[in-house]
């Protein structure tokens, strides 16, 4: 069936629009966080969008200047909330948070796919695979255990203190480049699903990082959402070996 030519130029158009629409959906839940953590506390709100302290601007009407805060671009852009049980909205912290957590995030994933390629593949391809995301999140679970009994280990021994440290960084690239993995895996499902043209797999890759970008910034749970991504990019990473092109198996151990 081929296409009508009014929807060729909309067909032409589809990945922008859908990475600005998944930009502007991850604006409007971390502004969502925001007011919400002005009326009930988020422990985690700060965590992932930025320090935000506007409750006394909003309620009093007078200007807060904040340290290191010349400006005051923070309070002119504050705004109380149409609804009540909700705190200030303030777009400008919500567009620092997507523009900071959000990008670091997405510079972070693509600088993975880019420096390993071929490794990035091979993990996608097992991802896509049966049970592949029951999987990883079994595999990363386990890998998050395991290493908080190694650390624990290790803090007892003055020896291998110093070992703490390699631990906890090898952990973090094992679940960057797993992230990454999972966000290009996203990307592909997304043109599947969505009929969408053909693209570089940089921009599949983009479109999945803002997708794990807009989980973890909802209210409340976007934590939970983050952590179980985060546990099963690890995951990914010990099952496939970074990506190696032979499965993981015990056979290994026998020679």
């Amino acid at each position: 069936m081929s296409e009508s030519p009014a929807a060729r130029p909309l067909r032409r158009w589809a990945w922008p629009l859908l990475i600005a629409g998944l930009a502007v959906i991850g604006i409007l839940l971390a502004l969502a966080g925001i007011s919400t953590e002005g009326r009930w506390p988020n422990p985690f709100a700060e965590a992932l969008v930025g320090p935000v302290n506007l409750q006394k601007h909003v309620t009093t009407g007078r200007p807060v200047t904040m340290r290191f805060d010349r400006t005051r671009v923070e309070n002119r852009f504050t705004f109380a909330a149409p609804f009540e049980g909700l705190g200030p909205i303030s777009p400008y912290a919500a567009l620092r948070a997507f523009l900071t957590n959000g990008a670091g995030l997405v510079i972070l994933a693509l600088t993975a796919l880019v420096i390993f390629p071929s490794r990035a593949r091979n993990a996608v391809e097992r991802l896509e695979g049966g049970y592949g995301p029951v999987m990883a999140l079994v595999a990363g679970i386990v890998a998050v255990l395991l290493t908080i009994a190694a650390i624990t280990l290790l803090r007892f021994t003055l020896l291998f203190l110093a070992v703490v440290p390699l631990v906890l960084l090898v952990a973090l690239l094992a679940a960057l480049f797993g992230i990454a993995c999972i966000a290009l895996a996203i990307g592909r499902q997304l043109r599947r699903r969505l009929d969408l043209p053909a693209v570089h797999p940089l921009v599949a890759a983009l479109a999945g990082a803002l997708v794990v970008f807009d989980l973890a910034v909802i209210p409340y749970a976007g934590v939970f959402a983050l952590a179980a991504v985060a546990m099963a990019g690890l995951g990914l990473a010990v099952v496939t070996r970074f990506g190696s092109s032979g499965d993981w198996t015990f056979g290994d151990l026998t020679w």
